[in-house]
């Protein structure tokens, strides 16, 4: 949630913020947003993960970071939570699991999440859709406004869904991995529901550590619905993307992550796990 500043300043420190803008070739509002960060201490067009994709494909599902902890670190993301139960969504910093049939409810700042990405959100780009068929063709009117297939790119999307197709992981059973587990997911649908989807697109040679193109969860406008975006048709879409040029990732402490095999390709699992609804994957 963006606010606006009105102050003072002097004609000194106004002229070296000038002379900071044309250096970077940004707009007066990100150099002026940019310096106060840093004097803070605050990282913008910087993603916080939890844990690796690779470990959630092998079943590392153990919760190992506080969801206050996360808050700490962004206010807009997504990922899951203890055990593989349900989806998070994490909007204007607050958090939200979404369980069996898309039912929503804030997420109680002890729960822990197994893997989770988040970041300080800002528009560096707006794109205005005003109609999509399916997620393939939302797919691609993102892809147009990307500048680049190399950086990590936080994605909102706001307006309204005619229909939109999600699905909630439901519990993991002992000894599962991520396809297995993601088999006997909660799935449904909702139509003619206003909403945001929040998520990101990450290049492919980050596939052992995040999930490669896009993955977009959605909460409704009253925050009683939400799940992981599987398809969707919709008008009117606003779509503000974030450019994200720094990755930090926290690697859990586990006995399940430490003694995981992650040498192995999880592109294939993932497709299964993150992209296919139920009837697909027969």
């Amino acid at each position: 949630m963006q606010k606006q500043l009105n102050c003072r300043i002097s004609e000194s420190i106004w002229n070296a913020l000038q002379k900071e803008r044309d250096r970077t070739g940004d707009s007066m509002s990100h150099t002026l947003e940019n310096i106060i960060s840093s004097a803070l201490g605050l990282d913008h067009h910087s993603i916080f993960q939890v844990s690796t994709s690779g470990a959630l494909v092998q079943g590392v599902f153990q919760g190992c970071t506080r969801v206050s902890d996360l808050k700490s670190h962004g206010d807009f993301g997504l990922g899951t939570f203890d055990n593989l139960d349900g989806e998070m969504v994490m909007l204007d910093g607050h958090c939200y699991q979404a369980g069996v049939n898309g039912i929503t409810r804030e997420a109680n700042d002890e729960w822990t999440t197994p893997f989770a990405t988040v970041t300080r959100f800002q528009a560096d780009q707006t794109k205005q859709i005003p109609i999509v068929g399916n997620i393939g063709e939302l797919e691609q009117q993102l892809d147009s406004a990307r500048p680049s297939e190399n950086i990590f790119i936080g994605v909102r999307l706001e307006g309204f869904f005619e229909k939109i197709d999600l699905r909630a992981a439901c519990k993991a059973n002992s000894g599962e991995d991520l396809v297995a587990a993601t088999a006997h997911q909660s799935e449904f649908s909702f139509e003619n529901i206003e909403g945001t989807l929040v998520g990101f697109w990450s290049p492919e040679y980050a596939k052992t550590l995040n999930v490669p193109g896009y993955h977009l969860h959605f909460i409704s406008r009253d925050l009683s619905k939400g799940g992981h975006l599987l398809n969707v048709r919709a008008r009117d879409l606003s779509a503000m993307l974030h450019f994200e040029t720094d990755l930090h990732i926290a690697i859990p402490e586990t006995e399940a992550f430490l003694h995981a095999d992650l040498n192995t390709d999880p592109t294939d699992a993932l497709n299964i796990a993150e992209k296919a609804s139920s009837e697909n994957r027969k």
